[in-house]
Order: C-alpha cells, then sequence, then structure tokens
C-alpha cells in the first residue's frame, strides 16, 4: 500500500493550495499587510544585537554616555513601531484567521444543503462534523499565523547571515556551518515527531469515542453486564495513549538537548574565534557580541520553518477534505435551464411557479440505489390521482421509504420518469416540489428551541393563533399546554426534552400549518399511544381529504381507508389494490393482516389481564 494512502503523507501540491485562492482573495490586503509588518519585525530583531554591540563598543568600553540620548530616541522609536505593528499585526490575523474560517464554514454549510440524501446515507455525522467545524479551524489559523511565520523566520535567518557575513565573514562561516547540521537534525526528528504526534491525534479521537460510547451507552451497558469488557478496550486504547505520549515526549526530551548542544557549539566557536581576533585587535568587543547573540538565536527559527512545513503537509490534508466536499456535486440536481426559470434553494423565483394540484404518474419508472447491484423497481406504472391516500406496507426493511423517496425526489430514477400534475418533475424545480411536500418522520427531528418555534418552521410568516390552530388539528395542543411552559416549552437539543409521541405530534403540526398539497406519514402514529392514536385518526382523515397522501405504516389497522395499498416485500411491490380487494385475494397481505390482527388482540388480552 502506497504511503501516499494517507492524506496526511502525501507531498507538497501547489494545485491543493491554490484552490484556498477563492477564499483568500477577500483578505489579501491584510494577508500582505500581515506579511510586510512581518518582515519589518525581522528586520528589527536582526538590528538588536547592532544595537548591543554598538552600546558596549561607544559606551560602555569608553565608559561614557556622551551621545547615548540620541541612541536611546532611536532605540525607544524602533522598539515602539515594532509593538505597534505587533499590535497591528495580531489585529490583521486574527481578522484573517476568524473571517476565513467563518467563509468556509459558511460555504461548506450551504454547499451540505444542495446534497442528495444519498450523501447523508453513507456519509457518517461526525466526518461531516469535522469537516465543517476542526478542518475549518486548523485551514484559518494555518493562514493567519503559520503561513506569516515562514516570511519572519526565512527573512530572520537569511538577514542574519548577511549581516554576519558583512561583518566578519570569518565569525560567519563558523555559525553557518552549524546551519545545515541543525537543518538535517530538525528535518529528521520533525518528521518523526509528526508522525507521532498524528498518532496521538487518531487515538485520541478513539478515546473520545469510547467516552462517548460509554456515556451514551451506560444503561445498554448496565442491562447487558459488560462493563467489564469496556473498561478492559478503553484500558488498552489509554495505554496505546500513554505509551504514544511518552515516544512522543522522548523525541522532544532527544531533539531539544541536540538543538541547544550544537548552539552551544556554535557560541563555542564564537568565542574562540573571536576572542582570538580580539586579542589581535582585528575585532572589537561590541561585535563579539554582535554574532554571539546570532550565533545563540539563528538556530531558533529554523526549528521554527521545519515546524511549519511539516505542519503544512498536515494542513493540506484539512484543505483537501473541505475542497473535496465543496466539490463534491450532488446526486441530484436541477438543469441549467430549470435554474434559470424556477431559480435555486437559495434565490428561489416563486413568481413562475405553477400549483401544485398531487397528480403522480410513475411511467416505465426502474431504480436501483447508488450502492445497490439489482433494480428494487423494474419498469413500474402507477397512476395517482390529486387526493389520493396510498399505503405502503410490508415487513421492516421491505423497502417501504423507495416508492415515497422517488416521489418527494429524494432520488430519482435510474429509468422512466416520473410526472407531477402530466410533467416530468425533473423539468421543474426541486425546491418547487418540496415545497409543497409535508413530512412526518417515524423518528421526527425539532431543532433547538420552543415548540412554538419548531411548529412555526412549517411556515416562517405564520401567526401565534394558526400554529395553535395547526397543533389543535392533530389534537397537539392540550399536550402542549400541559408542558412546563406551554408553547413556549423549550424541546432540548434535538428534542430530547420531549417523549418521542411528544415529537411526532409537534412534528405533526409542524407539517401541518405547511399546507402541503402532498403528505407523507412514516410511521407517524407508531410511538403514540392507543389514545392519542385515536384522537388523530379524524384529524388525519381531515388533514389528508383532496391532498395526495402516502401512509408507510406498520399496524395495518391505520391504514384500512387508504385509497390504494401497494405492498412491498424484499424490495419490490408484490400486491396492490384497496384493503378489501387484498384481503379477497388472499395472498402476501392477507397474511400478514391476519398475523398482525392475531399479535393485536394477543397483546390486547394480556393488557386486560
Amino acid at each position: 500500500m502506497s504511503r501516499y494512502n494517507d492524506p496526511e503523507q502525501k507531498p507538497f501540491s501547489i494545485k491543493i493550495w491554490a484552490k484556498m485562492l477563492p477564499f483568500i482573495k477577500p483578505y489579501r490586503w491584510r494577508v500582505l499587510m500581515i506579511i510586510g509588518l512581518m518582515l519589518f519585525s525581522a528586520a528589527v530583531d536582526i538590528s538588536y544585537p547592532l544595537f548591543q554591540g554598538y552600546a558596549i563598543d561607544t559606551f560602555i568600553i569608553p565608559q561614557t554616555v556622551e551621545g547615548i540620548w540620541p541612541f536611546a530616541i532611536l532605540y525607544f522609536v524602533v522598539l515602539t513601531l515594532q509593538s505597534i505593528s505587533t499590535v497591528v499585526f495580531c489585529r490583521c490575523a486574527l481578522t484573517v484567521e476568524m473571517y476565513l474560517g467563518r467563509d468556509l464554514k459558511r460555504s461548506v454549510f450551504n454547499h451540505l444543503q444542495t446534497l442528495s440524501f444519498s450523501y447523508y446515507n453513507v456519509t457518517p455525522v461526525g466526518t461531516i462534523v469535522a469537516r465543517t467545524m476542526s478542518d475549518t479551524n486548523k485551514i484559518g489559523g494555518m493562514f493567519a499565523w503559520s503561513l506569516v511565520d515562514i516570511f519572519w523566520a526565512s527573512s530572520f535567518v537569511l538577514g542574519s547571515m548577511i549581516t554576519m557575513l558583512v561583518i566578519n565573514w570569518q565569525l560567519a562561516l563558523l555559525v553557518i556551518a552549524i546551519v545545515p547540521v541543525i537543518a538535517v537534525i530538525t528535518v529528521l526528528f520533525q518528521k518523526r515527531i509528526l508522525a507521532v504526534n498524528r498518532r496521538v491525534r487518531r487515538i485520541n479521537a478513539d478515546i473520545t469515542r469510547a467516552y462517548n460510547e460509554g456515556i451514551t451507552g451506560a444503561r445498554t451497558s448496565k442491562t447487558l453486564v459488560i462493563e467489564e469488557q469496556n473498561l478492559r478496550e478503553f484500558s488498552q486504547v489509554s495505554e496505546d495513549m500513554r505509551a504514544t505520549s511518552v515516544r512522543a515526549t522522548m523525541l522532544n526530551a532527544m531533539y531539544i538537548p541536540i538543538i541547544v548542544f550544537f548552539s552551544s557549539l556554535a557560541v563555542c566557536f564564537v568565542l574562540v574565534q573571536g576572542g582570538y581576533l580580539n586579542m589581535q585587535q582585528a575585532l572589537n568587543i561590541g561585535t563579539l557580541s554582535v554574532f554571539i547573540s546570532y550565533a545563540l538565536n539563528i538556530f531558533e527559527p529554523i526549528q521554527q520553518l521545519a515546524r511549519i512545513i511539516a505542519n503544512f503537509i498536515s494542513i493540506q490534508a484539512n484543505i483537501e477534505r473541505v475542497m473535496d466536499l465543496l466539490e463534491l456535486e450532488p446526486k441530484i440536481q436541477d438543469t441549467p435551464e430549470v435554474i434559470e426559470r424556477y431559480g435555486t434553494s437559495f434565490d428561489p423565483k416563486k413568481e413562475n411557479w405553477e400549483p401544485i394540484h398531487g397528480d403522480i404518474t410513475f411511467e416505465d419508472v426502474s431504480f436501483r440505489y447508488p450502492d445497490g447491484s439489482e433494480d428494487v423497481l423494474s419498469h413500474f406504472n402507477l397512476y395517482i390521482p390529486a387526493g389520493t391516500t396510498v399505503a405502503i406496507v410490508g415487513e421492516t426493511g421491505a423497502g417501504k421509504s423507495t416508492l415515497v423517496n422517488l416521489a418527494c425526489r429524494f432520488f430519482e430514477p435510474t429509468g422512466g420518469r416520473i410526472l407531477i400534475d402530466g410533467k416530468d418533475y425533473r423539468e421543474r424545480s426541486m425546491l418547487w416540489l418540496h415545497s409543497s411536500i409535508g413530512y412526518v418522520l417515524q423518528t421526527p427531528h425539532l431543532f433547538s428551541g420552543s415548540v412554538r418555534e419548531n411548529i412555526r418552521y412549517g411556515r416562517l410568516d405564520a401567526t401565534d393563533e394558526e400554529v395553535e390552530q395547526a397543533a389543535k388539528l392533530v389534537s397537539a395542543h392540550e399536550t402542549i399546554l400541559h408542558m412546563e411552559n406551554g408553547y413556549d416549552s423549550d424541546v432540548g437539543e434535538g428534542g430530547d426534552h420531549l417523549s418521542t409521541g411528544e415529537k411526532q405530534l409537534v412534528s405533526f403540526a409542524r407539517a401541518v400549518l405547511a399546507d402541503p398539497r402532498i403528505f407523507v406519514l412514516d410511521e407517524a402514529t407508531s410511538s403514540i399511544d392507543t389514545h392519542t392514536e385515536e384522537l388523530i385518526q379524524h384529524a388525519i382523515s381531515t388533514l389528508l381529504e383532496n391532498r395526495t397522501s402516502f401512509l408507510i405504516a406498520h399496524r395495518l389497522s391505520t391504514i384500512r381507508k387508504a385509497d390504494l395499498i401497494l405492498v412491498v416485500r424484499h424490495g419490490k411491490i408484490v400486491e396492490q389494490g384497496s384493503h378489501q380487494q387484498l384481503l379477497d385475494a388472499g395472498g402476501y397481505y392477507h397474511d400478514l393482516y391476519t398475523r398482525q390482527f392475531q399479535q393485536e388482540a394477543s397483546e390486547q388480552v394480556f393488557e386486560q389481564n
């Protein structure tokens, strides 16, 4: 296996870095200012030893203060200018870091809104969050700080060498001769330190995962009595972290003394040769002190350069991950012609949207999931008139949601076409269709905020009265009033302050408020108690009237009044018809209904006893 299979091990690639130019362009003047300030700071840092040498030769050795005030004023001015430049640099760098990180996060988040459902089916949430938050933060910090540090370090090293060569080339060569040795040692150690630190980060991610699973799965662990197994696994991961961290510390513990040794060796060479030249009256004490300062200070920027360059290769992996996501094309997207007429999700042209009546036609439709090996639907034909209630039944995992996903254009047919009101829905905007769909999921998701705010997501301009009316229609009003703060009750993250049944009621009210032409109820009453379910059955019948609706249900007793029932088995539609027609046929639906009826009857007897 190639070592480049790990993105953090790939060599430097200008093509990857060039992809950041559109994001840097708005802040190019700030970046240039930062670089200029760093060059100025490097020049000042180079000048300090010269001030020191001048002070020794002019004031300390002669033991005089004549001319010290102009010198002190000039030194103070230079020091003040560097302090001001440092303040300006920090402000500019923080601005670039925050704004660049913000722009990247916005771009990633906006792009995520355009990606198809298939992307979220195969991509872990943790991966998406890491790219949106961690990767963008690292990129912003790198451009704000690490990039300019390269200019400072390289300018300081190069400027110091030139200054030493101009002052005394013999002493300069003694210091410069050590530089390649330090550079080689630094590169070798930094490569190993970086590799170990990467492993530390990976193990740390495993520890975080183990913590998360241990906390969120505590109840399951106790019921399964697997605490000892969890402890063994966590102990192994934490031991790996200890051993790897010790190795990283040992490498640093070896590296730093070696660098100090060679730095001291350079100072030793300067002292020996400089002392000899001073005795020969060929070198002033002040000049000798200048070289000692350069010998002590020139090696830290070299270490910094090696560390930054190594980090650059690591950060390149973050850029590649973010750019791969931004360049990912949605599996389902509108054509340029459709976008021109109907607009996009972020800039819709609603004045061109035709009203939806709800006629749906499956015309010779075949479909295969992107990661599937065979067709789920093959040359399927079905006409659903507006206002029809279609129930889709089948055992768990049979593929009941496929037909709905196609009708809602969450997926598109691999063959044939689907017509909405007699027109191929690919000739109209996705947002046009999705805006007319009300979807109540089996496991509904609520957003952080109040109950009222979550219902209002169905129609953002709805009044409080309209929100409450929607809740009343689904029999959620009384339930909400019994909450601590009524409609202003906080639902918590993902709705975790509410029971599953309460979340479904709120989700149902939200869908009702949107007043959609197409309704999808995906096991919408599966977690609502029998009493509550009875209360909303009449409301459902009223709400679905004159609307095209799809009911996906486990409990067959809830869909007996459906106009059309589709029976799905092993991903294929095996029977279709009304409830009575399917019972009379004596096929799979008859067996499924009979078996479930007997099971429900047994449960009722058990509850009564």
